[in-house]
This record gives structure tokens, sequence and C-alpha cells, in this order.
């Protein structure tokens, strides 16, 4: 078997599963683990955001999206010489890859065969009920099995530690200029971690929202995970955030490690912010307190 992977989680996902040496192309963005892009063909390009600040990536992304352009290149020749027999992809956001319809497109000009599995979770659940699907489509549903049962333990046991303990309000701010709050599976994390999810609709979209709405919806915790940044990024946003709802604690988060990426990972994120709401405080690799 042949795989493709068009998305950084689901190849995280298929790394965690040891079916690896089936994978033969990447993108650009697969960096977990570091060695996928030296290992494997990258069939899908774009712009590299780094150095551009929160709002000149926003100002990029508007301005491709309205003229009509796309914000990832599919590089149809390496993809048809990689002949894969699955491809995974998503619908679910596009400026976050590149969505399934337009692979669908490039196979049927290439002549190529394969099948096209869209992955598109919205909470929690769906997170791992798309680690179970991987493992189907890709011969290794075993060992899906074993680290879904793996991840709900963990689950499982953070829960267990924060039971009846104060749920306190947590915002978590996806972006910062313009602000959004994060949505999809991140309240999820926030309520397996012991906290209440404020300011976002659990499994809908992440929200552009105002720094006035932010401090009205009165969070105890406000946790800064900037889609594509790691944690050193994300505390220099966080400074910026604290200004603008002082008098709470404003902690940064590696959003890639722990929050906005749909895959076993997730689990790290919320026993992250289980340390951050109930202690001990977790390693300042993955979170750091900017306020």
């Amino acid at each position: 078997m042949r795989v493709v992977s068009l998305l950084p989680s689901a190849t995280e996902i298929v790394y965690a599963l040891g079916r690896d040496e089936h994978l033969v192309g990447v993108t650009f963005e697969c960096d977990e683990p570091a060695r996928a892009r030296q290992e494997k063909a990258v069939v899908v390009g774009g712009r590299d955001t780094r150095g551009l600040s929160p709002r000149e990536i926003d100002d990029y992304v508007r301005g491709e999206m309205a003229a009509g352009r796309d914000l990832y290149v599919l590089h149809a020749d390496a993809l048809a010489r990689l002949a894969p027999d699955v491809i995974h992809t998503q619908d679910l956001c596009r400026v976050c890859a590149l969505p399934s319809g337009q692979v669908e497109q490039a196979l049927d000009y290439l002549g190529c065969r394969a099948d096209v599995v869209t992955l598109d979770p919205h909470t929690l659940p769906d997170v791992l009920e798309t680690i179970e699907l991987i493992g189907q489509r890709t011969g290794a549903g075993d060992a899906a099995h074993t680290v879904v049962a793996g991840l709900r333990q963990r689950l499982a046991d953070v829960a267990a530690r924060v039971a009846n303990r104060p749920s306190p309000r947590v915002a978590v701010v996806e972006w910062v200029d313009p602000p959004f709050t994060a949505g999809h599976w991140v309240p999820d994390l926030v309520t397996a971690a012991g906290g209440t999810p404020v300011a976002a609709q659990p499994g809908a979209r992440s929200t552009a929202t105002t720094w006035a709405a932010l401090r009205d919806a009165d969070p105890e915790v406000v946790l800064v995970a900037p889609c594509g940044f790691g944690v050193d990024g994300a505390a220099e946003q966080a400074r910026a955030v604290a200004a603008e709802v002082p008098g709470r604690p404003v902690w940064a988060l590696d959003a890639n490690a722990l929050i906005v990426r749909p895959g076993p990972r997730l689990v790290d994120g919320v026993e992250a912010i289980a340390a951050i709401l109930h202690g001990p405080a977790p390693q300042a690799t993955a979170a750091v307190r900017v306020a």
C-alpha cells in the first residue's frame, strides 16, 4: 500500500500507527515527526509565513482567497509518480490544507486511481474516530484500536484527577490580529481538562470576536494558541492579549503540538490545560504563563 498524506495531523497519525513505511508523500507543513519531510516526497507546497506578523498573515490569506487563488500548491506530477493507493485530505478549512475537491480534480486529470479519504473531525470524539478510520484504510486497524484505547485511558485519568474540582471559565484565543476564539474540538479539550469553555461553541468553527466581547465573556483563564505557532511565537502574541484582558491569567501554548492539529497529541493538550487549571504547572516546552 502506498499512502499520501496531505494533512500534518494525518501524517502524525500514520506514524503513530506504525504505518510510515507505507507513507510515500507529505506536505511542506508535515513536521511531526521532524523526519517526515526528509523521509518522504513533498507533494504540497505553500508560502512560508515565518517572519510575518499575525496581521500580515491574515491580510495575505484574505487577499488570496478574495482573488480566488489557492493557498496551497499540489505538485501533480510528483503525486502521479508516487502512484498512491490512499490519499488523506480534508474539507474542514481552506486555510489549513488543500481541499479534497482539488485533489480529486487533479487525480481525474492525471488519470490516477486512489482512495481519497476525507478527514473532517469537528469534536474530540471525532478525532479519535479519525484515528480509527486511518487505521482501517491503511491496514492498521489493530494498532489504531490500541492507540485510541491508550488515549481514552489518559483522558479518563485526567477526568478522575479533576473530578469534583472547580471548573474555571476558559477562553482560548486561536488568532490575535484580528482576534478569533477557538472552535471545533478545542472547547472539548477545555471541558476534558476540567474547565468551562467560554466565547466558543463546541464543534463549530472558530469565531471572529473583539477584545471587548472576550472581556464580556468573563474568562477566569485565557489560553493563547495561535494556529501555526509554537510556544515561543504564542508567548510573544500572548503578551499583547494580556494587555487586552488585564487581571486574568494568560498562558501561551504550543498550538501545533497541543491544540490545532486533530491528532493524538490533542490529549497532550488536555493534560497541559488540566495542569494549567488544576496543577502542577505544565512543562515550559509546551506552555508558559505570560501574565
